[in-house]
């Protein structure tokens, strides 16, 4: 790095996993194999397997081997390789298993808008959210970015979100200590955390530690359905990660806090984290006040800041420039964008890619 650090929070928004059946251009040909797939399984559950069905089995499932496999959990269905391949089983009772849909490569499913924004801001350490799991996380990194790649990912399966969306990490730094806090508790016993508050330790080339707090706090869907009840959630995450950033000395400490917080810098919610003594946001330092240049998200007309990079007081002091990655978004306010962005439909992410640059 030579002195120099850059760091970046991008909400990535469509890394995730898919069927490969699903990713077809072709509707019609999805509808139909489908069809293949919902017959294929009534066969499969028949107690006794005529000749007929055996061979519709074997017929069905070279068709589909695309797409989906045949698990087998405990006896077996087939015996065979290649053109030998016959169903062996007399009926469903002969074995046990299932039928999975093969999941897409991940070439197949990160636009490669997606890859070019996090090219684009060429960070040393990456905040990812919205992630599905780290085994994408990984491919991404590695066929996506390719030679671009980091050397490290870190993701912990929260199971908290009902989408199964995450919060990731990808470094060229070498990582420390890493905790979760997907587990931490209100006085009611409730989960205080959408996903998580992945805290990651990480090593300058000096040795000394740069400690990555990666936030995705509660979005504004109102999914309880009880006015309130979202703003009180985010307010809550809020006051949780400013408790944890208690345990820094933020006066000395290399501390960052990234991620989607799902709310504007003077929002009530936001308040307990941004109101923590020594920690500043670096848009704010790039751009003061101007709100029309520190947005990052588009929410009909209104454009507002709701991704963020916080940093500690010794960042603050080696702060060398920001700024915003907005090509991969498809909106008006937005007029250059990267080839591939030629729809909603190709867009990287509905959000724009902070980043922020250091000299150490």
């Amino acid at each position: 790095m030579a002195g120099k650090l850059r760091v970046g929070s991008f909400n990535a928004e469509n890394l995730f996993s898919r069927a490969r059946i699903l990713n077809l251009e072709d509707k019609q040909l999805v509808s139909d194999l489908l069809a293949k797939v919902a017959a294929l399984e009534k066969l499969l559950c028949k107690a006794a397997y005529a000749a007929a069905d055996k061979a519709d089995i074997l017929k069905l499932s070279k068709e589909l081997s695309k797409y989906v496999e045949i698990r087998e959990d405990k006896g077996h269905l087939f015996a065979g390789l290649g053109s030998t391949l016959k169903v062996i089983a007399s009926g469903a009772k002969d074995w046990s298993g299932a039928v999975e849909f093969l999941r897409a490569d991940i070439k197949e499913i990160a636009r490669e808008s997606t890859a070019a924004v996090v090219k684009a801001i060429n960070v040393d350490v990456l905040c990812a959210v919205e992630i599905e799991n780290r085994e994408v996380l990984q491919k991404f990194n590695a066929q996506a970015l390719a030679s671009k790649s980091f050397d490290y990912c870190m993701l912990i399966d929260s199971l908290l979100d009902p989408r199964g969306i995450d919060i990731g990490l990808l470094s060229k730094l070498p990582l420390g200590s890493i905790r979760t806090h997907c587990y931490d508790k209100d006085a009611q016993k409730k989960t205080i955390f959408s996903r998580d508050c992945l805290d990651v330790e990480l090593k300058l080339p000096d040795g000394k530690p740069l400690h990555m707090l990666c936030n995705h706090l509660k979005s504004k869907l109102n999914t309880s359905k009880v006015t309130g009840a979202d703003d009180a959630r985010r307010l809550q995450q809020a006051k949780r990660v400013a408790e944890i950033l208690a345990g820094y000395d933020l006066s000395t400490d290399y501390v960052i806090v990234a991620g989607d917080m799902n709310d504007t810098p003077d929002s009530a919610p936001l308040q307990p984290l941004r109101g923590v003594t020594d920690l500043y946001d670096v848009l704010e330092l790039k751009f003061g006040a101007d709100k029309l240049q520190r947005w990052t998200y588009q929410h009909g007309t209104q454009l507002n800041q709701i991704d963020y990079l916080l940093v500690s007081k010794p960042l603050k002091a080696a702060f060398v420039d920001a700024g915003i990655e907005r090509r991969g978004m498809f909106c008006a306010n937005v007029p250059i964008r990267f080839p591939d962005v030629t729809s909603e439909a190709t867009a990287a992410s509905d959000h724009g890619a902070v980043w922020a640059e250091f000299k150490l």
